[in-house]
């Protein structure tokens, strides 16, 4: 199956599910206020919207821009698998904004985080600014600032914020190229 045919697929799923989908579908794709670019000579590629957010896609990753108000501008990010780096421009990420995953919701409270998916645990890391966290449930919220990260995994108990080491930072960062 194609990589159009599958991305049209999954935007009119997600669209009969209530969700306004807009999916990166080629290099030349302009959506939802966003629009996608390849990162010269790998196999990465960088999403940019009219409201100041960048994106880095690690290859691979399941990911879905919502534009859950419908007025133009991407508000949301539901990913399903690996990971994303997201960096808003240093005023900060406009009110709402958050990153949906199958274990957690990240409401974006500053400028650049990475958000990790696996099968039972999603990983959220801020480089710069804040991020509020909570389980998908919406329960037992925490707040991460510039070093802190925290992983999600399935049940019910409170989260737990902790300063990655660096090693672990390097690794993140390095399945987007820096």
């Amino acid at each position: 199956m194609n990589m159009r045919f599958r991305a049209l697929l999954a935007a009119f799923a997600l669209a009969g599910a209530g969700w306004l989908a807009v999916v990166p579908v080629s290099a030349q794709s302009k959506t939802g206020g966003c629009a996608l670019e390849q990162i010269g000579g790998t196999d990465r590629h960088r999403v940019r919207c009219t409201n100041g957010l960048s994106i880095v896609v690690e290859p691979g990753a399941r990911y879905t821009l919502l534009d859950r108000d419908r007025n133009g501008e991407t508000d949301a990010v539901r990913l399903a698998e690996k990971a994303l780096l997201l960096e808003f421009p240093d005023g900060g990420a406009p009110a709402g904004f958050e990153v949906i995953t199958p274990q957690a919701i990240a409401a974006v409270r500053g400028t650049k985080w990475a958000v990790d998916v696996e099968a039972e645990k999603t990983s959220v890391f801020v480089e710069r600014g804040s991020v509020a966290v909570a389980r998908e449930s919406g329960e037992h919220r925490v707040t991460l600032s510039a070093g802190d990260g925290v992983d999600v995994g399935p049940g019910s108990g409170p989260l737990t914020v902790k300063q990655w080491p660096a090693r672990r930072v390097t690794a993140l960062m390095a399945r987007f190229g820096r």
